[in-house]
């Protein structure tokens, strides 16, 4: 514990010494940036099911009926290369405002549902029959680039940023007549989200989803660099 508190006084003593080596040593201050439009490789159908009950038991066990049957329909329709995931499962207290009182009646059991495939699914049509056979249900369809591409586009996405950023400094170093510069410090941003698309939102009852042929959404990286001459 001892030495613990002594890492942490250490690293408050640090901080405002980097900011007063940075006052006083010349710098070049860049930022890198690298940017890709890439085609959405996934698709996810996310469904909420929401249930009230005046018991616990007997909410959560129709939710958990209409997420079998949302699978087994899923099943029965042999759709190709999808996953199903609950998640974000819930009970909580049906509580009624009402002329500035509260009162509990029964209570409200809820759950996230997500099917997620490959954006050129031919099968996606059956995933939007079939949701529209299991009952009352509506959906989002969202398209997004998957972890795994993103993760394969990181490291050049760094790299590119870099180089970016040497360029600038490179630039401003040059118009200001400085012979020689070199890195002082980097600093990675957090990455930048991949922009979501929403392309429907669906009752079970409502009419079958078109052919959809999503936009190219943008991955960003963004680095800071410190040059000092």
């Amino acid at each position: 514990m001892k030495n613990l508190f002594t890492l942490l006084f250490g690293l408050l003593l640090a901080v405002p010494v980097f900011a007063q080596d940075d006052m006083t040593i010349p710098l070049i201050e860049v930022e890198g940036f690298a940017e890709r439009k890439v085609a959405p490789d996934e698709a996810v159908f996310s469904i909420h099911l929401e249930e009230k009950a005046m018991k616990v038991t007997d909410a959560t066990e129709v939710l958990n009926a209409k997420t079998k049957k949302l699978a087994q329909a899923l099943e029965k329709a042999k759709i190709k290369d999808y996953k199903l995931v609950a998640d974000n499962y819930s009970v909580n207290l049906n509580r009624i405002y009402r002329n500035g009182y509260a009162r509990d009646s029964g209570y409200v059991a809820s759950q996230n549902l997500r099917i997620t495939t490959n954006s050129k699914n031919v099968d996606m049509q059956k995933i939007v029959e079939a949701i529209q056979n299991s009952g009352d249900m509506s959906f989002n369809l969202n398209f997004q680039v998957s972890e795994i591409a993103q993760k394969s586009l990181e490291n050049e996405l760094l790299t590119e940023a870099l180089k970016n950023a040497e360029s600038r400094a490179e630039l401003i170093a040059e118009t200001l007549n400085i012979k020689s510069i070199r890195v002082h410090r980097v600093s990675l941003s957090a990455s930048q989200p991949v922009y979501k698309m929403e392309m429907m939102n669906a009752r079970a009852d409502a009419a079958p989803a078109p052919l959809i042929s999503p936009d190219d959404q943008s991955l960003q990286k963004r680095v800071m660099v410190k040059y000092t001459y």
